[in-house]
C-alpha cells in the first residue's frame, strides 16, 4: 500500500486557516492557504497530506451538519478541489478526517428529529427514547459520544446511515480523488460498518483508525483497516526520553515489532507520531529541548508510518491544558529552522530507505540513555543509534559488518575504529554487505 512508503503532514484546517470557532454561516475561502504551505511541504519531505476535518460542522469539526460539504468556513468545494488537485500535482496524497461515530447538532437529519420528534423518518437513525429528556432539553433522549449532547452517535447498524456515509466517501474519492481515511475514534465504530467499508473500497482508499489502547488486530487486518495511530508508542518515545529510560520505547517497539514469535504487530505499518491535534505539543512536553531533534530521530528509525504535525517541525509549543486552540493555531505561513532542516534529513533517509520503511525491528544495544537497533529486509540493513545523555557513550557493539555508511550526513563509518556516540546525538548507518 502506498502509505507503508510515505511520510505524512497533519493539518487541522480550522485552525491553521483561521477560521471563526464558531460555524457563523459565512463562506470564505480560507482553505486556499494551504496552497502556500505546498513548497514547505515538499521542502520537508513529506508526501501525503493528513486533513482534519474539513466537512460543514457546528464548531471544531468533529461535530459534522453535512457529509458532502466543505465547511463555510474554509470555503466552497470547488475552493477546495483546487487545494486537492494542487497537492496531487505536486506528488502528495490527501487523506480526509472521517467522523462516522457521531455528528453535530446541526446535522441535516438531527435537525429534522428535533422539529417533528417520532414523526420524522430518520428518527432510526440515532440512538433515541423519547420518554426521556437530553442535557439540552430537547424533550427526548438521545445517546451522545462518551456523554457528550453536543456529539450525537449515529446508528451505524442503520443501513441507511451506512449508505449515506458509503456514498459520500465515494463522493469525495470520485470528485476530489481522496487517496484515504482517517477513522475518528475508530475504537468506538461498529465492527460491521468497518467490514463493510472495506469491501466497499478495497485497497482503493488507504483506511487508517484512530486506536488509543486495546489489541490493534481487532481493527487491523484484512478484512477491515489497513492501520491504526500507536498511541502506546507516542507516549514510550516522549516518555523514555523525560525519564531517561529508553528501555521503555525500545521494550514498546519489541513487543509490537520484535524477532520473536508473540509479536503482536509484525507486518503491519502503524500511524506514529510525536504529537498531533489532541496532545500537548513535542517541544513543550519534553523536560529537555536538547532531547526534540532525538525524539525525532527515534520516530523515524521505528517502524511505522511516521506523521509531523503543523508547525512542530520548527518546535512550535502549545499544551494541552491550555485548550484546543493552543493545539490548533493559525499561522500565515510556515517557518523553517534547523530542527526543520533536520526532519527533513531524517525524512530523506527514511523515505529513501527500504529498510526503515520495511525492515524488521531488532534491539542490538540498549542503556538507560543510549540504543541502537538494527532495521533489517532482503535488500538492506540500517543501524539507528542514539544517545540521549549528555556525556559521549563509547558503544561496544557488533555491528555485524565492518563499513557503513551514515544516510543523514552521506559520510563513511568504520566500526573497526570503535563507535563514539557524541552528546545528544543519532546516526542512520547503513551497513555495507
Amino acid at each position: 500500500m502506498w502509505a507503508n512508503d510515505s511520510v505524512f503532514y497533519q493539518i487541522y484546517p480550522l485552525g491553521l486557516c483561521d477560521a471563526p470557532r464558531e460555524n457563523d454561516g459565512v463562506t470564505v475561502n480560507r482553505i486556499g492557504r494551504v496552497t502556500e504551505w505546498i513548497p514547505h511541504i515538499q521542502r520537508l519531505g513529506a508526501n501525503a497530506v493528513y486533513f482534519a476535518p474539513v466537512f460543514q460542522s457546528d464548531r471544531h469539526g468533529y461535530d459534522t451538519r453535512d457529509f458532502y460539504e466543505i465547511d463555510c468556513r474554509l470555503g466552497t468545494n470547488e475552493d477546495f478541489r483546487a487545494v486537492c488537485d494542487a497537492l496531487h500535482q505536486a506528488g502528495i496524497r490527501v487523506v480526509l478526517d472521517g467522523v462516522f461515530h457521531h455528528v453535530g447538532r446541526g446535522f441535516w437529519a438531527f435537525q429534522d428529529v428535533l422539529r417533528r420528534k417520532w414523526e420524522s423518518p430518520y428518527r432510526d437513525w440515532f440512538y433515541l427514547n423519547f420518554d426521556g429528556d437530553s442535557g439540552y432539553h430537547d424533550g427526548f433522549w438521545y445517546e451522545g459520544w462518551e456523554g457528550h449532547y453536543e456529539l450525537v452517535k449515529l446508528n451505524l447498524q442503520n443501513p441507511q446511515v451506512r449508505r449515506h456515509i458509503f456514498d459520500a466517501v465515494r463522493f469525495w474519492k470520485k470528485e476530489f480523488g481522496i487517496d484515504g481515511l482517517r477513522l475518528d475514534v475508530a475504537y468506538c465504530l461498529d465492527l460491521n460498518f468497518l467490514s463493510e467499508l472495506r469491501q466497499q473500497f478495497g485497497n482503493d482508499l488507504w483506511l487508517m483508525g484512530e486506536l488509543l489502547h486495546g489489541d490493534y488486530n481487532r481493527w487491523v487486518n484484512d478484512g477491515m483497516l489497513h492501520s491504526a495511530t500507536n498511541y502506546e508508542c507516542y507516549k514510550g518515545l516522549y516518555s523514555s526520553c523525560n525519564s531517561e529510560n529508553l528501555f521503555e520505547i525500545v521494550h514498546s517497539l519489541l513487543r509490537q515489532f520484535g524477532p520473536e514469535s508473540w509479536t503482536l504487530y509484525k507486518g503491519k505499518h502503524l500511524f506514529c507520531f510525536v504529537d498531533n491535534h489532541d496532545v500537548t505539543r513535542a517541544a513543550s512536553i519534553l523536560q529537555n529541548p536538547r532531547h526534540l531533534p532525538l525524539l525525532y530521530a527515534l520516530l523515524f528509525g521505528m517502524p511505522g508510518i511516521p506523521c509531523i504535525y503543523y508547525g512542530s517541525e520548527w518546535g512550535l509549543t502549545g499544551r494541552k491544558e491550555e485548550g484546543d486552540d493552543a493545539l490548533r493555531p493559525a499561522l500565515q505561513k510556515p517557518q523553517e529552522n534547523d530542527l526543520t532542516k533536520w526532519i527533513a534529513s531524517l525524512i530523506r533517509a527514511h523515505r529513501g530507505s527500504e529498510a526503515l520503511c520495511h525492515g524488521a525491528f531488532r534491539s542490538v544495544l540498549l542503556q538507560n540513555k543510549q540504543c541502537i537497533v538494527e532495521r533489517k529486509s532482503e535488500q538492506e540493513r540500517v543501524l539507528v543509534a542514539v544517545n540521549i545523555d549528555s556525556s559521549p557513550f563509547p558503544a561496544h557493539f557488533d555491528a555485524g559488518c565492518g563499513q557503513a555508511v551514515d544516510l543523514i550526513t552521506g559520510e563513511p563509518h568504520d566500526f573497526g575504529g570503535g563507535s563514539i556516540l557524541p552528546p545528544y546525538s543519532a546516526y542512520f548507518w547503513k551497513c555495507e554487505r
